[in-house]
């Protein structure tokens, strides 16, 4: 999560903060997108980021600077067509052909309101068998799919007091205990607004979330208390001790119908290590914690780990490394990169909705990096030279979950490059593999940029397994800043 520097101890001290990293190009703010608002004195927050890589992205490179920079007020217009065209891997499917059109407007100011608009409308050229329509109606046929209109919602600026719309494509709540890395569009037919909420009243933080703020789905929330100011009143050094207290609950009414589950986790943090420059700074933390399965005896797990987090004007490092215990069917991280698939179908051979598939009692490693660097300074976060995010976490019983990306501006920023993909259960039997790439080269002057996307898909059917499919997409697109 961003915040101005007054409040950027708040998140640093929150392991694994941060909101759906996929989605930073639209919340921060530099050319109307694709960066983070600066403080006066150039020192960019310790906050984790909201740009990740566990779902498949749709990222745009940076976009040319407004020509008035001194009007605090910006906006942009873009269009990209392209042809995109779905391949199904198996018998149960046919080819189809659309051409896809992506309009958006973007207006923001600092501090204020940043809005965007625009959906992609795929007009049909082939396939779809008789009685396809013109526009392909599995993009729009819930109320939850109108969410994909709002590309982007913030008023009151970033936090600690914040109010966020739009895809949670890798979103963690807070600890991450419970809502790690999660993907609310990884069912490439449902195309939900999440929002989040975030408020401080010291020693008091506050953030809740819901997945889709048009149908009941995902929701759920993180209490954090400054132990210390709660005890013996404010410190000389805030934010030393933390507990928190996170719940999450899934209605499992859209997006397709499946199985209620809630889950609920205890955490407290430790800052070892603190040191800040006027560059960046350095922490070391410590935590551990406990969660379940609320009404259902024996399910249970038990977390310890360290993290660190480093940065500087030109290098962002966020690394954590933690020791998990699984009982009675619970396990940490349950809402994650390939919770909207697994709540359908888990990985694995079980081939059950998550809420009623048995997890093996055991023990595991899990370790996360994301790393940025830029050689000319990441004070704004849409430009970075090198990114690289990856979550792995391997089970003593055999069994090894991994998803991540990698994306590069090379040729002074005019080429972006990007990929990513997830890989779950490998190991054991039904392990499922999905991944994406992504190509944008902007050439006459950065107006006219062209993309190339292709990737691998898997589609619910009605009666609730998942069917394989690949999607492909080649075209052009041209926006004006000003």
């Amino acid at each position: 999560m961003f915040v101005r520097r007054s409040w950027a101890v708040v998140l640093l001290l929150l392991p694994g903060a941060g909101w759906a990293e996929e989605v930073s190009d639209l919340r921060t703010y530099e050319a109307v997108e694709d960066s983070v608002t600066t403080d006066p004195d150039g020192v960019v927050p310790l906050e984790p980021s909201i740009k990740d890589a566990g779902a498949q992205p749709k990222e745009e490179p940076p976009l040319p600077t407004p020509p008035d920079s001194s009007s605090r007020w910006a906006n942009l217009l873009s269009l990209e067509t392209t042809t995109w065209t779905l391949l199904p891997r198996s018998t149960a499917g046919r080819d189809e052909g659309f051409l896809q059109v992506v309009p958006k407007w973007v207006v923001a100011r600092p501090g204020v309101l940043h809005l965007g608009l625009g959906a992609p409308v795929r007009l049909r050229m082939w396939g779809g068998g008789k009685g396809a329509g013109l526009v392909r109606r599995e993009d729009w046929d819930t109320l939850s799919d109108w969410g994909q209109v709002v590309r982007i919602l913030t008023v009151g600026g970033d936090a600690p007091n914040s109010l966020w719309m739009g895809a949670l494509e890798s979103y963690t709540l807070l600890s991450g205990h419970l809502v790690r890395r999660y993907n609310n569009r990884g069912n490439p037919n449902y195309h939900p607004a999440g929002a989040v909420v975030t408020g401080l009243m010291a020693p008091v933080y506050v953030e809740a979330f819901a997945s889709d703020v048009l149908g009941a789905r995902l929701m759920g929330a993180e209490v954090v208390l400054d132990a210390q100011h709660l005890l013996f009143g404010r410190p000389h050094n805030p934010l030393q001790y933390l507990l928190s207290l996170s719940a999450v609950h899934d209605w499992g009414k859209a997006g397709g119908p499946s199985a209620p589950m809630t889950l609920a986790h205890l955490d407290g943090t430790a800052i070892l290590v603190r040191r800040r420059n006027p560059e960046g700074g350095f922490e070391l933390q410590a935590m551990g914690g406990w969660g379940g399965r609320p009404g259902e005896g024996g399910a249970w797990g038990a977390v310890a780990g360290l993290g660190v987090e480093s940065v500087s004007s030109t290098l962002d490092l966020r690394a954590r490394l933690e020791g998990r215990l699984q009982r009675g069917g619970f396990r940490q991280g349950s809402f994650g990169p390939d919770y909207e698939l697994a709540r359908f179908q888990v990985a694995g051979p079980s081939a059950l909705p998550q809420a009623d598939a048995p997890f093996p009692d055991g023990a595991s490693a899990h370790g996360e990096v994301i790393l940025s660097w830029d050689a000319a300074g990441l004070g704004a976060l849409g430009k970075r030279h090198f990114r690289l995010t990856v979550g792995a976490e391997f089970f003593n019983w055999g069994r090894v979950d991994v998803d991540g990306r990698l994306e590069a501006q090379v040729f002074h920023r005019n080429l972006t490059v990007a990929a990513g993909g997830v890989a779950m259960g490998m190991g054991q039997p039904g392990a499922r593999y999905l991944a994406s790439s992504e190509a944008r080269w902007r050439i006459l002057n950065g107006a006219l940029y062209a993309v190339g996307q292709g990737g691998t898909l898997l589609f619910r059917t009605p009666e609730g397994t998942l069917r394989p499919g690949a999607f492909a997409a080649v075209g052009l697109g041209v926006d004006h800043v000003r």
